[in-house]
């Protein structure tokens, strides 16, 4: 098959027509593309691994987020690349090829969902289906330069689709406009149209963004002259996060390890967060997929093969306070934004990393983004990544979380805030 004309981002192309061809359906004349973690009837979902395609049979039924994308009257025009066993957020698969960064040719396109989210930034499509456990698609979304959205959990049916780990998988989207952005998770999530409600409270988390190698200029202070100009400056509230979840997280104290401490990169408190998350998600990787690992010893990719085989050997030890960690993530961060507030952070700790970067520097990068990604991760809350453009020709992104349940309020303050993010983006260059 010809890749290069596709950015790599294909794992096959057929068309799935959408359930009616009124062109009154909120996504008529919409194309989209699926994860190859998707099952479409009459094709192997094949999970990014070939030695997974080989011992699994063709799906008997479509996923229904599929069905309900189809049903809203877009076409399906595909499946694509995806990281092996979903378990990278870089984007490189050493079988099928690592999809090429549309708006960072020599970088990383960012994972697992990578084909999904490269298909959506080289305009392939209007927007893409991808999943997202422990960031795969706000970290793709950030790294290609398009919006990426993170339902609350359990919000979006993950029926026929292959599981990582229960207690964090979602099915996210992709689009390059906020509308339709807004009007695609409407349909999954089976959302009336609702009028704008005002944030009540956006909270800039400071430490989070001085985590960040780009200019608080390109970000954080993007957000807020955007916010102050659209719903006033009362609005905007600073908050250091590290010491907040430090304070109000008590279990989180089993995984600040001396090592941690010891880190002069990173915040306490969200480098345990992600500690916690990361066993949780091992745990139930095994859980999902330890017999067909140990069976079958795919031939997996460097980095993958380390994560897949270290969660294989994974016990139940502290497993009981993983969950208490994510009780009370909960409570507190529910708390903390009661109804209409918004969390804002980097989406990322920095630049997509480059393409063929050492396994070493790449397991630093993901501990530091983990750290960020954890929150809403264990929280269960929606978080959508906003891209603010090009620095020094890398691509910047921020992130806004909401409460679990908020998606179609955070929704709408995208494509709310959309265009004057970009306008505040000229005006800071």
């Amino acid at each position: 098959m010809e890749r290069s004309s596709d950015y790599g981002a294909f794992m096959e192309k057929f068309v799935l027509k959408p359930s009616s061809s009124s062109h009154e359906l909120p996504l008529s004349g919409l194309t989209f593309a699926v994860k190859d973690i998707f099952d479409v009837n009459g094709f192997v979902t094949g999970f990014g691994n070939p030695d997974w395609a080989r011992t699994h049979s063709a799906a008997t039924s479509t996923a229904p987020a599929v069905l309900a994308i189809l049903r809203g009257g877009a076409t399906c025009v595909g499946k694509t690349v995806m990281d092996e066993m979903a378990y990278s957020l870089d984007g490189d698969n050493k079988h099928y090829g690592t999809p090429t960064n549309p708006c960072a040719p020599d970088r990383v396109p960012g994972g697992s969902s990578s084909g999904s989210a490269v298909a959506v930034g080289a305009k392939l499509v209007d927007f893409s289906l991808g999943t997202d456990t422990g960031g795969s698609v706000r970290v793709p979304a950030s790294y290609c330069s398009i919006l990426g959205f993170r339902p609350s959990h359990d919000a979006v049916s993950t029926a026929g689709v292959i599981p990582m780990a229960q207690s964090f998988d979602t099915v996210g989207w992709f689009a390059r406009d906020p509308v339709i952005l807004n009007r695609v998770g409407r349909i999954l999530l089976q959302l009336p149209d609702v009028d704008l409600v005002r944030p009540r409270q956006i909270f800039i988390a400071e430490d989070c963004f001085q985590l960040s190698s780009i200019p608080n200029n390109r970000v954080s202070q993007v957000l807020v002259k955007s916010v102050e100009k659209l719903f006033g400056g009362d609005v905007v509230k600073h908050l250091i996060l590290g010491d907040y979840v430090e304070n109000k997280v008590p279990s989180l104290s089993h995984f600040i390890s001396k090592e941690i401490k010891k880190q002069d990169y990173g915040i306490a408190s969200l480098a345990a967060l992600s500690s916690a998350m990361r066993l949780l998600q091992r745990y139930e990787f095994k859980n999902n997929h330890g017999e067909w690992v140990t069976t079958v010893k795919p031939d997996l990719g460097p980095g993958i093969s380390e994560r897949v085989w270290e969660a294989i050997q994974t016990t139940g030890e502290s497993i009981d306070i993983c969950y208490s960690v994510k009780a009370e993530i909960i409570a507190t961060l529910t708390t903390l934004l009661e109804d209409f507030g918004i969390l804002a952070i980097p989406t990322v700790p920095g630049r997509p990393p480059k393409l063929n970067t050492d396994p070493t520097t790449l397991e630093v990068f993901r501990a530091e983004a983990s750290s960020l990604l954890s929150i809403a991760g264990l929280s269960g809350f929606c978080q959508v990544s906003i891209p603010l453009g090009m620095c020094n020709d890398v691509p910047v992104a921020i992130s806004l979380l909401a409460k679990h349940g908020s998606d179609g309020f955070l929704l709408n303050v995208v494509e709310t805030l959309y265009d004057t993010l970009q306008e505040q983006i000229a005006i800071s260059e």
